[in-house]
């Protein structure tokens, strides 16, 4: 009884292991719980923008808690995670209301994992599939290197509506 005891206790901390592992190696896991955060702020592209063709809609922007502390200080914390939720658009009695996802992009603040880019991971979920969100090295250096246009801000575009 003790030796089964044992063994089950070394899978458990070997599968607790292996575990740990599957999650750090993620880029940025699916935040599911996303629009129960804080809503930093909203954006609405239309099709006078340039940027219509790929951002067009309606962008809503949430963050977790330690994404909040890094919009008051300018410096987030690892932990940090920010949601951009891009949605269509579509037009209802003569209002512009919210359509289908487009996209749910993630940021996650994680400084050793991430060096390479800044201490951010980033992933990009089409359609909000949470299956489909693991982006190439090559498309995590263009974000990087996009947002490190806000280095004064720490990679983030967005500031919190006050």
């Amino acid at each position: 009884m003790k030796r089964n005891l044992v063994l089950l206790l070394a899978t458990a901390v070997s599968a607790g292991g292996f575990s740990l592992l599957a999650q750090l190696d993620d880029a940025a896991p699916f935040p599911k719980e996303f629009r129960t955060w804080a809503h930093v702020k909203s954006v609405l592209v239309g099709p006078q923008s340039a940027a219509f063709a790929t951002e067009g809609g309606i962008h809503h922007i949430y963050a977790n808690d330690k994404a909040l502390e890094g919009y008051e200080t300018g410096k987030f914390p690892d932990g940090s995670v920010i949601v951009y939720d891009l949605l269509e658009t579509k037009e209802v009695a003569g209002n512009t209301v919210e359509g289908p996802t487009r996209r749910i992009d993630v940021m996650v603040k994680q400084g050793e994992l991430y060096r390479a880019t800044a201490g951010w991971g980033f992933m990009s979920f089409p359609s909000g599939n949470p299956a489909e969100g693991r982006l190439t090295a090559e498309r995590q250096a263009a974000c990087a290197a996009c947002h490190a246009k806000r280095d004064d801000h720490d990679s983030v575009f967005s500031e919190f509506r006050k």
